[in-house]
């Protein structure tokens, strides 16, 4: 079959690969007709996730079909039409218990990093009665693609890690596909101001389109000046990180209003400084999260009300055979204007 291979930081290539086979009684190999790129994946291809390591078929999201499964599975079989979870779970494990499966012992962001992944003709799905969800009859699977990771990823590492509620103000750092689903959800709770920080013209233009009340470009140094001046001097109730990037950790920190929350979604490969000289008195918190995909369910029934129209962050689709420029036009999404980027396998 055909596979996006990391080979090593900044080394990828479409190699062939064997096609991956039922390992485990509670395995499933699912047909991928649909996945994406993340900005996780650029991560892994800059040198930031050790996890990762050369060899490894890239990928944790996507929607397919069931092609076999193991002796172990009862809610799936061969035929199925599925969503994959970035996250793989036990639901049997402590973590899980807690709802934490991004900590499962067994599972956890173990797709495209400790196994290989989705951006392939074909997967192996650990825990897959835990671990896909069946899709809908006359679901829209362009949508689905998006409910693998980044929408449950902005809304809960996001929205509800930065407590989002009504009237309260919160600015985004950060315009791309994980901003902008958070952007997405946060809307759930009517806050009264949604500002979105970013470098890139287009992606603001973009945020005010799906429903920030402002936008502010950072390339002038002055974000947290104006952030202040539209919040009365207060600062915002949630500042909420979606890029992983020290710059704009700091910009957070520097814009959070006393008694609010930092809520980390970025992936991080720098240290960052945390300034508690000043922020020690400030009744903030900072808060980090691996999404754990617990509120999919929920997403899954929203997107087929049509409250969300997730399809609106896809701008650019590709066949599998072209993977490689699929991740040109990612990575260089400032001239590309590349939001996510759909693969059809």
């Amino acid at each position: 079959m055909k596979a996006l291979v990391y080979r090593g930081p900044g080394d990828k290539a479409l190699e062939d690969r064997p096609k991956p086979q039922i390992q485990a009684p509670g395995d499933a190999v699912v047909r991928i007709t649909k996945t994406t790129i993340c900005g996780t994946d650029l991560h892994i291809l800059k040198g930031d996730v050790p996890t990762c390591a050369p060899g490894r078929i890239l990928g944790h999201e996507g929607v397919g079909v069931v092609d076999s499964v193991g002796a172990g599975v009862t809610a799936f079989r061969a035929g199925d039409r599925v969503l994959i979870s970035c996250i793989s779970s036990c639901g049997k494990c402590d973590y899980c218990r807690r709802g934490m499966y991004s900590h499962c012992t067994t599972g956890g962001w173990i797709l495209g990093n400790e196994i290989d992944g989705t951006q392939a003709e074909f997967v192996r799905i650990p825990h897959a009665d835990t671990s896909l969800y069946p899709i809908p009859e006359g679901a829209d699977e362009d949508a689905l693609v998006m409910l693998s990771d980044i929408l449950p990823t902005g809304f809960e590492c996001g929205v509800l890690n930065g407590k989002v509620s009504p009237g309260s103000t919160v600015a985004i750092v950060g315009s791309g596909p994980i901003g902008l689903a958070a952007l997405l959800t946060a809307q759930f709770y009517s806050p009264a101001e949604i500002i979105l920080i970013d470098l890139d013209d287009n992606r603001l233009e973009v945020a005010r389109r799906f429903g920030a009340t402002h936008t502010i470009n950072s390339a002038d140094g002055k974000a947290a000046e104006k952030v202040k001046a539209l919040t009365g001097g207060r600062g915002v109730d949630a500042a909420i990180e979606a890029v992983g990037v020290p710059a704009t950790f700091q910009l957070c920190q520097d814009l959070v209003a006393p008694g609010g929350v930092i809520a980390n979604i970025g992936v991080h490969g720098a240290k960052v400084e945390l300034h508690l000289e000043r922020l020690w008195s400030q009744n903030i918190s900072i808060t980090t999260r691996l999404v754990d995909t617990v509120t999919t369910p929920m997403l899954l029934k929203t997107v087929q009300a049509k409250k969300i129209d997730a399809t609106r962050l896809i701008t650019h689709r590709f066949r599998l055979d072209q993977i490689l420029e699929a991740y040109e036009t990612f990575g260089h999404a400032a001239d590309t204007h590349a939001l996510k980027v759909l693969i059809e396998a």
